[in-house]
């Protein structure tokens, strides 16, 4: 007979709260088209490999940079190593912002912000930013790889000269460009979202997110 001690436990599951959270951060808002949906949450996965990048480079000093960042040193008071952790987890969280645009919190404000919760927010509040962020997500990044394309840094600098890996021509190299290709996407794909965004709010005005829905819409989403 099996003694139940030697039994394997059942995997822990997450904290209700953490569940609900989540749930309720990747909810959907109905008359969302599937595009614009697969568009929002594809948002952050464009930004994810980019910060894995810094983050293995700049704070564990992998050998991804031809020894460029190895060196720790400090970003006026704050070490490197954590300046590039937060960098990241910021561009994550303003990747992130794009699933605001499908989801109900984009439409009305949640109930953890003082003073405008469950009010309705604003369109020019919430399409201003994503346009302005969507046109310089996209002429930046476009503007960095034709310079790049061209061995040149952003400033006009010879690779060689400047010791970025793009210069060395070998796996390093690879790496970095499929870890930073997928950012321009970013700036099309924000800006494709804005836009059904700013459609949706303006077909109507008291939208789906005023009427309290917080559930994943998986049905009646239009192609």
């Amino acid at each position: 007979m099996t003694v139940a001690a030697d039994l394997p436990l059942p995997p822990a599951r997450p904290p209700r709260r953490l569940r609900a959270a989540w749930t309720a951060a990747h909810a959907v808002v109905p008359g969302v088209p599937r595009w614009a949906r697969t568009a929002a949450f594809a948002v952050p996965f464009t930004v994810l490999p980019s910060s894995i990048w810094r983050i293995a480079t700049c704070t564990f000093h992998a050998p991804l940079d031809g020894g460029g960042a190895q060196e720790s040193g400090n970003l006026g008071w704050l070490p490197i190593e954590l300046y590039v952790v937060l960098l990241s987890v910021v561009s994550e969280v303003l990747a992130f912002a794009a699933v605001g645009l499908v989801a109900p919190w984009g439409e009305v404000f949640p109930r953890w912000i003082p003073g405008l919760r469950g009010r309705r927010v604003p369109l020019v509040a919430a399409v201003g930013p994503a346009g302005l962020g969507a046109a310089i997500l996209t002429v930046v990044p476009l503007y960095s790889a034709v310079m790049l394309a061209n061995g040149l840094t952003l400033t006009g600098q010879p690779l060689d000269d400047a010791g970025i890996p793009l210069a060395t021509h070998d796996w390093r190299t690879v790496v970095l460009v499929v870890c930073y290709a997928p950012l321009l996407l970013w700036g099309p794909l924000l800006a494709a979202v804005t836009a059904a965004y700013w459609r949706r709010r303006r077909r109507n005005p008291l939208g789906a997110g005023a009427a309290g829905s917080a559930a994943p819409s998986g049905r009646g989403t239009r192609r």
